[in-house]
């Protein structure tokens, strides 16, 4: 079983993230600014190798000017029927 960071669910996530800080019309460094990290946090994290957590996601979110909640049902409408734990 692939490790859920790389699953299709995962990916799906990260492509709402990017997404969202495109919209946003903000840059890696600037989110990264926004949370108090590095562009390279952002970077990890929008590539997959860093997982984001609750906490986290929340920070992001809001950083982008996003209501957590709604962009989570964002997140949750763009997930695969099947989902890998």
């Amino acid at each position: 079983m692939p490790k859920s960071q790389f699953s299709d669910a995962y990916q799906s996530f990260i492509k709402v993230l990017i997404a969202a800080r495109k919209e946003a019309h903000l840059t890696q460094t600037e989110l990264g600014a926004r949370i108090g990290r590095k562009q390279t946090h952002i970077s990890i994290i929008e590539t997959g190798v860093r997982r984001v957590d609750l906490i986290e996601f929340c920070a992001l979110a809001k950083a982008m000017g996003y209501d957590p909640p709604k962009l989570f049902e964002r997140v949750y409408r763009e997930l695969p029927e099947v989902l890998e734990v």
